[in-house]
């Protein structure tokens, strides 16, 4: 009883106070599908013109895979995270060779295609074809570690694993696992928030046993943070006969693809100027 009665109260408090955002009134896979991966690393206020804006582009998979990736590209500008834009057409891609352009809705055909990983594969199944698949991001790992009090830190893969399987069982017991998927990430969104959450607010207060036990500002715990390597990189700009000079990033790590001027990193905080200015000419000859 105690998943039923889970179920009704958080879809009932979902009813009342969920946000109006457009794609919670799509059920096409392909555009929930887009909406999913922008809103991975970005704010949904952010999210919102260029979701809209990308579909009047490109308003299906056809239109996305024939795209060229440089005007993809161009309609993603200013989202940052620009693999997660090209790992869509790549993936949308494959479902036009492989599905006619139809987004398949089984987990492993989901799975297989490029770029979609667990979540993005349970958020479209459980929204668009109410599939009892969980989409856990952060804000579901948050909410389950304080309802549950999971003491040990969310990034662990057996803790995550745990987590799914709390939410495939609340969503075998609903017939609206689509709204279900969505309202646990708006709690996350709303309430249930990194901190200062809000629990007189929460539908599930009374059976969450962080909040029984005060630990809601503790939990979830995670792991040490690692300390970031601060890199030096030196740019310049050769302009020639009204011609300026850029050149393509590698097609993988930071920024991959990306079109920059000539730059080089600099692993010293004290290099040499002449040394340094050695270094671009030679970089800038290499690339005329």
């Amino acid at each position: 009883m105690m998943k039923e009665t889970l179920v009704g109260q958080l879809l009932a408090w979902y009813d009342l106070n969920h946000r109006d955002l457009p794609w919670r009134r799509e059920t096409d896979p392909y555009r929930i599908w887009v909406s999913e991966v922008m809103l991975q690393q970005t704010r949904v206020d952010t999210v919102i013109p260029y979701y809209c804006k990308f579909l009047q582009r490109f308003p299906d998979t056809h239109v996305l895979a024939a795209a060229p990736e440089e005007e993809v590209m161009a309609h993603w500008q200013g989202l940052g995270y620009y693999s997660r834009a090209r790992n869509l057409q790549n993936g949308v891609r494959e479902v036009v060779a492989r599905y006619g352009g139809k987004v398949p809705e089984t987990k492993e055909a989901m799975r297989s295609l490029p770029g979609v990983g667990r979540y993005t594969a349970g958020a479209v199944l459980s929204i668009a074809h109410n599939k009892p698949e969980p989409a856990v991001d952060g804000n579901v790992l948050r909410v389950f570690s304080r309802l549950l009090r999971i003491e040990e830190p969310v990034e662990i893969a057996s803790v995550r694993r745990k987590i799914e399987q709390a939410v495939r069982a609340m969503m075998e017991k609903s017939d609206r696992r689509g709204d279900l998927s969505q309202a646990i990430m708006e709690l996350g969104a709303l309430v249930c928030v990194p901190r200062s959450p809000r629990c007189e607010q929460c539908p599930w207060q009374m059976s969450c046993e962080a909040f029984r036990l005060q630990l809601q500002t503790v939990l979830p715990r995670k792991k040490a943070l690692v300390v970031p390597r601060v890199v030096q990189v030196y740019s310049g700009i050769l302009i020639e006969e009204g011609r300026v000079l850029v050149v393509r990033r590698p097609e993988s790590g930071i920024l991959a693809g990306m079109w920059q001027f000539p730059s080089i990193e600099v692993l010293s905080d004290n290099e040499d100027e002449a040394v340094l200015k050695n270094e671009l000419v030679v970089h800038f000859t290499q690339r005329i």
